[in-house]
Protein backbone atom coordinates (compact mmCIF):
# COMPACT_ATOMS: atom_id res chain seq x y z
CA UNK A 1 0.00 0.00 0.00
CA UNK A 2 1.41 3.54 -0.63
CA UNK A 3 0.28 6.61 1.08
CA UNK A 4 0.72 8.62 -2.69
CA UNK A 5 -2.02 11.21 -2.76
CA UNK A 6 -4.35 10.67 -6.21
CA UNK A 7 -4.81 14.19 -7.86
CA UNK A 8 -7.23 14.53 -10.96
CA UNK A 9 -8.89 17.39 -12.75
CA UNK A 10 -12.82 17.80 -12.78
CA UNK A 11 -11.81 20.17 -15.33
CA UNK A 12 -10.98 18.45 -18.10
CA UNK A 13 -13.27 15.18 -17.78
CA UNK A 14 -16.05 18.49 -17.39
CA UNK A 15 -14.71 20.06 -21.24
CA UNK A 16 -14.51 16.48 -22.62
CA UNK A 17 -18.35 16.37 -21.94
CA UNK A 18 -19.46 19.61 -23.40
CA UNK A 19 -17.10 18.79 -26.39
CA UNK A 20 -19.25 15.53 -27.09
CA UNK A 21 -22.29 17.16 -26.30
CA UNK A 22 -21.87 19.92 -28.72
CA UNK A 23 -20.46 17.66 -31.51
CA UNK A 24 -23.31 15.53 -30.84
CA UNK A 25 -26.04 18.98 -31.39
CA UNK A 26 -23.97 19.84 -34.26
CA UNK A 27 -23.87 16.29 -36.08
CA UNK A 28 -28.08 16.37 -35.23
CA UNK A 29 -28.52 19.75 -36.95
CA UNK A 30 -26.13 18.98 -39.71
CA UNK A 31 -28.27 15.46 -40.07
CA UNK A 32 -31.50 17.60 -40.45
CA UNK A 33 -30.07 20.06 -43.02
CA UNK A 34 -29.71 23.10 -40.74
CA UNK A 35 -27.05 24.96 -40.61
CA UNK A 36 -25.29 23.63 -37.51
CA UNK A 37 -22.67 27.14 -36.91
CA UNK A 38 -25.56 29.10 -37.42
CA UNK A 39 -28.43 27.30 -35.33
CA UNK A 40 -25.96 26.86 -32.28
CA UNK A 41 -25.23 30.60 -32.53
CA UNK A 42 -28.88 31.89 -32.45
CA UNK A 43 -29.14 29.55 -29.56
CA UNK A 44 -26.11 30.88 -27.26
CA UNK A 45 -27.82 34.45 -28.27
CA UNK A 46 -31.34 33.37 -27.13
CA UNK A 47 -31.04 31.04 -25.46
CA UNK A 48 -34.07 30.35 -27.52
CA UNK A 49 -34.05 25.94 -27.35
CA UNK A 50 -35.96 26.09 -30.80
CA UNK A 51 -32.97 26.87 -32.36
CA UNK A 52 -31.75 23.13 -31.14
CA UNK A 53 -33.28 20.35 -33.42
CA UNK A 54 -34.87 17.39 -31.25
CA UNK A 55 -33.54 15.04 -33.36
CA UNK A 56 -31.21 12.39 -31.25
CA UNK A 57 -32.13 14.14 -27.88
CA UNK A 58 -29.75 17.19 -28.97
CA UNK A 59 -32.11 19.87 -27.48
CA UNK A 60 -32.39 17.99 -24.41
CA UNK A 61 -28.07 17.49 -24.26
CA UNK A 62 -27.32 21.19 -25.01
CA UNK A 63 -29.92 22.19 -22.09
CA UNK A 64 -27.75 20.67 -19.92
CA UNK A 65 -24.60 22.94 -20.61
CA UNK A 66 -24.71 26.37 -18.61
CA UNK A 67 -24.78 29.05 -21.69
CA UNK A 68 -21.42 31.01 -19.82
CA UNK A 69 -19.69 27.68 -19.28
CA UNK A 70 -20.13 27.29 -23.23
CA UNK A 71 -19.04 30.67 -24.10
CA UNK A 72 -16.20 30.87 -21.62
CA UNK A 73 -14.92 27.52 -23.24
CA UNK A 74 -15.96 28.69 -27.20
CA UNK A 75 -13.40 31.53 -26.28
CA UNK A 76 -10.75 30.00 -24.36
CA UNK A 77 -10.55 26.94 -27.35
CA UNK A 78 -10.41 30.25 -29.55
CA UNK A 79 -7.85 32.39 -27.71
CA UNK A 80 -5.69 29.47 -26.65
CA UNK A 81 -5.68 27.47 -30.35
Amino acid sequence: MTDNTITFSLGNEHEREVREIMLNVYNALKEKGYNPINQIVGYILSEDPTYITTHNNARNLIRRIDRDTLLQMLVKYYMCN
